[in-house]
């Protein structure tokens, strides 16, 4: 059964690559010209003109043969995985059927022995659901949603194979194969964000993604390699064990002595910043929506971004001993929340708006686990995961509606248009502002009430921005209902097109809506009560002297309840701004400009980031290409050399005339210089 789960998203994606091909060889070169003849095809006379030549021979592309087959074939294996995965976390999470499914042996380098193998644990158990419910939902939706693409069988197999890559991160058993995995993620995603890839944006965001992930995975690999240096193995069981022996212990890193566990989790985590795009390394995220909609909800509900809160957690033997990392990535948690919800409140495009709100709510989940409540932060990303997949295929039934109008100011009016998308989208929005009672209500708040009780230096910093972030995220997502479906219609002519999905995407969005509802109460208890040491066990590990999940359900009623006062005060401010009085936001941007546009250029982080880094690595990289490898290397090496070769026989050349005379002159000048030699050498 659990090679079943892993394997069937692999096997979907296999079939949906060769139903691709055969579809790209059974198109011919010469059949289906782009509108433009064939200049437009190889160029055209501008960058505009091929651009727009490329996005139109995208748009009227024939469908690949075996679109059909691709679409039902993966989407029937994720249902399958998607059922066992729920089977398998009944069997182990109440039944403790914790399991080792061994594959094959993988490397063995010297001291280094990595085994391929299934790791099938509550923590596991927890993602399976999580990844493939969530998965499956999306491959369904995708069904309409990418109805009108020519490229689905390629689309779906990119799903499915972002699915596994998954799959494999969660079921790892030592470090190696979970980088696998991590990097298997990143580069799905990469080829998912630029799917459209004539769209020379979707293909930057594409690049930025894989650039700015590299950067955290270069301090995910040495923590893996200080791993191996200290414990000697980098299987999981191995390295828990000795994890207790190595506490206290220092390494001399760029010269100073460093608490080893310390280092080697602040590098760990540095992998984590990168994947799940926390403060510093968040800027790829919101570019990411240029990739259609479904893989947005993936990326941001069930794979990439909530596989670094799945790593830390997974390592928590190491964090709990390493009390300034959890220190650290606590602040970062915590800042990532406020600094993310700040945005959000001025952006209007309606992806970017929930991109920023995935980014603060992973902010809240890194808080519970820098606080050693990892139970809760596992909570946070099982209910984030239905209402935030809700928010995001609920705004892909808008943008469809809309004609693929994105910006919420040209859009209003849509309650009476769109009313299952509407009533779907408050059930996410409730959710995800924490309304009593809907799953959202009881992990938030339950991180909150986390951060009241731990002793972990950043806990009241983490208190004050994690209930702050709780008035702007109820903020931001209001204005978001309130601009997008009521008011007047901004555009009525789209707004007078404007219907209802198809089924086949109305469907995933009820089934996740219930999600957003029923997934909070019912597991309240083994998530964020009494039963988690029996339903996790060993598959997290919090060190004795942490009671924070204790001491967390005698937080007084009036600090319980502030997380629920800021989410209606934030309610009520976004009602008095977009619904009774949408001229106070328009009058405090104008007076407050240099605000406004601080937030909603994102902090210049962009900005900045191109100023500091990447123009000064393309000026390096120019001068070490004129300077270094065209003037020094070829210039004094292959170029230079043949240069002269071909100087000297330049040269040569012109003695060669043909005439008779310049060859008797020749001679004779050459027997002159001998005859002259000889006398002079002989006396």
């Amino acid at each position: 059964m659990y090679q079943a789960i892993v394997f069937l998203p692999l096997l979907g994606a296999v079939l949906a690559a060769i139903i691709s091909l055969a579809g790209a060889r059974a198109r011919c070169p010469g059949e289906n010209p782009p509108p433009g003849g064939e200049d437009a095809a190889h160029g055209g006379s501008s960058p505009t003109e091929r651009e727009t030549a490329l996005s139109q021979a995208h748009e009227h592309a024939p469908a690949a043969a075996g679109s059909r087959a691709a679409e039902l074939a993966t989407t029937t294996f994720l249902m399958a995985a998607m059922i066992l995965s729920w089977i398998a976390f009944v069997e182990v999470g109440f039944g403790g059927h914790e399991v080792r499914v061994p594959i094959f042996p993988w490397m063995i380098v010297g001291d280094l022995t990595v085994d391929w193998s299934l790791r099938i644990d509550t923590l596991t158990a927890v993602m399976l659901v999580v990844v493939n419910t969530i998965s499956a939902l999306v491959h369904l939706y995708s069904i309409g949603y990418m109805a009108e693409d020519p490229y689905r069988p390629r689309f779906f197999g990119y799903l499915s194979m972002f699915t596994f890559a998954m799959l494999m991160l969660v079921t790892a058993d030592n470090l190696v194969q979970l980088f696998f995995g991590w990097e298997g993620v990143g580069l799905a995603s990469y080829l998912l964000i630029g799917f459209w890839y004539h769209k020379p944006e979707a293909n930057a965001a594409a690049i930025k993604a894989f650039v700015v992930n590299r950067v955290g995975d270069f301090g995910f690999a040495l923590g893996i390699f200080a791993v191996f240096m200290l414990a000697g193995a980098v299987d999981f069981d191995t390295v828990f064990a000795q994890a207790p022996a190595l506490a206290g212990r220092s390494l001399h890193f760029f010269f100073w002595d460093i608490d080893a566990l310390t280092l080697t989790c602040l590098l760990l985590f540095m992998g984590a910043m990168g994947k799940s795009a926390q403060f510093l390394l968040h800027t790829w995220l919101p570019d990411a929506m240029e990739g259609p909609t479904p893989v947005s909800a993936l990326i941001h509900a069930a794979t990439m971004v909530t596989a670094g809160v799945f790593m830390v957690a997974r390592l928590s033997p190491l964090f709990e001993l390493a009390p300034h990392a959890q220190a650290f990535v606590t602040f970062i948690g915590a800042t990532t929340a406020l600094f993310a919800a700040t945005i959000g409140l001025v952006q209007n495009d309606i992806k970017r708006i929930i991109a920023y709100s995935t980014c603060s709510q992973l902010g809240y989940m890194f808080v519970a686990m820098g606080l050693g409540a990892y139970s809760v932060g596992m909570f946070h990303l099982f209910t984030h995961a239905f209402f935030k997949a809700l928010l995001f295929l609920g705004s892909g039934s808008v943008i469809i509606a809309m004609h693929h109008e994105q910006d919420i100011r040209h859009m209003g009016g849509l309650k009476d248009r769109l009313p299952f998308t509407y009533i779907v989208m408050i059930v996410g929005t409730l959710a995800l502002t924490g309304f009593p009672l809907t799953a959202g209500y009881f992990s938030k708040d339950a991180i909150i009430e986390a951060t009241y009780v731990a002793h972990n230096p950043m806990a009241l910093y983490a208190s004050v921005t994690t209930v702050s972030a709780a008035l702007l995220t109820s903020f931001y997502s209001w204005r978001l209902i309130f601009k997008t479906f009521h008011g007047e219609p901004h555009d009525r002519v789209h707004w007078r097109n404007a219907h209802e999905s198809p089924l086949v995407m109305l469907i995933p969005l009820g089934a996740l809506a219930l999600g957003s509802i029923v997934a909070g109460l019912p597991f309240k208890e083994i998530f964020a009560g009494h039963g988690v040491a029996a339903f996790f066990r060993e598959s997290l590990t919090v060190a004795k002297s942490n009671h924070v999940l204790e001491d967390m359900h005698g937080v007084p009623l009036a600090l319980g309840l502030l997380p629920t006062i800021m989410m209606v005060i934030g309610f009520a401010i976004a009602w008095q701004f977009y619904v009774r009085r949408p001229d106070i936001p328009v009058e405090l941007a104008r007076q407050h400009e240099v605000l406004y546009r601080f937030l909603l250029n994102k902090w210049y982080f962009d900005e900045l980031y191109e100023a500091i880094f990447v123009r000064p690595a393309k000026r390096l990289g120019y001068a070490l290409w004129k300077g270094g490898d065209g003037w020094l290397i070829d210039g004094f090496g292959p170029d230079g050399v043949s240069s002269r070769v071909l100087d000297v026989t330049r040269n040569v050349i012109r003695l060669q005339t043909g005439y008779l005379y310049h060859y008797a002159f020749a001679m004779l000048i050459g027997a002159a210089i001998f005859i002259t030699w000889f006398m002079f050498a002989v006396r």
